[in-house]
């Protein structure tokens, strides 16, 4: 989603979040407001909308999706996997908190606090669709602003690099059977041919056209042209978010206004699920005696979420009026300042987590 472009090397440039990716979370707010006014105002337009579908997939919504996640795949260089093993412990304690802690502390969370906790507040009957969008939205670890994240902190360009690559590869083969498990645990029937079906249009054939791509660009023009190529597709990626949000909430529209207080309720799991993986990841970190620049970006690949894949996913198995597909936006809604949160206090503890690591 960031119009940043990853760099490994011995002295990797550092930029900082751009201008519309640092207000991300106004421009979200932006789309409620326009989606809710847009679904009063037009009903038909977004009646006709929801019915372009085919097998369960919106062709709109679909082709917004693939606007999103393929210049952010355009990123990842697969070929950066060698470089794991300079970086094990770093790797190691990323998996462990991205496959097999965010995924069930998230389904927990949601599970006390929307489907218990919470439940007299929100709508009849919806905590499970929440709860299902709450688990998508934690499965699939992020992939574009986490290098955002990564050179705000002063983090190691290759071990990012690296660790994204390998994210992206075991999603391939885990999200599908991770979301079906949980769901499961949560009471919530599995479509599972809709579910390998959004593996398939959302991770599979993204990343091959994204490669694609990025290798005949690097062959014809090299590291500057896929870097301007990089540039140009970087507001298309952000805009098909935006508008995406906005058909979302253009449906979500009348939910939203009877029950203002579901999207602060649905953020309680999200924001603690967070500081918890950060946490987790980078106490482990140090325990381990990773270096400070492998740790800070560990715990923010740790923390993070690939929002746009979760929104896609929740779309495809709930459909585009679902409290899940809701879940997820709200996603969308904090990463920014929660992120930018931790990347401050990954920062402001440096001294602290060197002292321990030498110890």
């Amino acid at each position: 989603m960031s119009t940043i472009a990853p760099v490994a090397g011995p002295a990797p440039a550092r930029p900082g979040i751009g201008t519309f990716e640092r207000y991300l979370t106004i421009w979200v707010a932006l789309c409620i407001v326009a989606g809710i006014a847009l679904g009063h105002l037009l009903p038909g337009l977004f009646a006709s909308i929801a019915t372009a579908e085919v097998a369960r997939v919106n062709l709109v919504v679909a082709v917004l999706i693939w606007l999103m996640i393929i210049p952010m795949l355009l990123k990842i260089d697969f070929g950066s996997l060698g470089s794991v093993r300079q970086h094990w412990k770093g790797v190691g304690v990323t998996l462990f908190i991205n496959w097999a802690v965010k995924p069930f502390s998230m389904a927990a969370l949601g599970t006390f606090f929307i489907g218990y906790l919470f439940a007299p507040l929100l709508p009849a009957g919806e905590g499970p669709s929440y709860i299902a969008g709450l688990i998508l939205l934690a499965a699939a670890p992020c992939t574009a602003m986490v290098f955002v994240w990564s050179n705000l902190c002063e983090g190691e360009p290759t071990y990012t690099l690296s660790q994204v690559a390998l994210n992206d590869v075991l999603m391939v083969f885990l999200f599908a059977p991770l979301v079906a498990l949980l769901l499961g645990v949560a009471s919530v029937t599995v479509p599972w041919d809709t579910l390998l079906l959004s593996v398939v249009l959302y991770i599979v054939v993204p990343v091959i056209v994204a490669q694609v791509i990025r290798r005949g660009v690097l062959a014809s023009g090299g590291k500057p042209a896929l870097d301007r190529l990089l540039a140009r597709l970087g507001p298309v990626s952000l805009v098909a978010l935006l508008a995406t949000l906005v058909l979302l909430f253009g449906f979500q529209g009348e939910q939203i206004i009877a029950q203002p207080l579901v999207i602060a309720l649905l953020a309680v799991p999200i924001l603690i699920q967070v500081y918890l993986n950060a946490g987790l990841a980078y106490w482990l970190s140090r325990r381990f005696g990773v270096a400070w620049c492998v740790a800070a970006p560990a715990a923010l690949i740790g923390a993070s979420n690939f929002f746009e894949l979760a929104v896609a996913a929740a779309i495809s198995l709930f459909g585009l009026k679902s409290g899940a597909a809701l879940a997820t936006v709200v996603g969308v809604l904090v990463e920014v300042p929660v992120m930018l949160s931790v990347v401050s206090i990954v920062k402001r503890s440096r001294g602290w987590y060197e002292r321990g690591a030498t110890a």
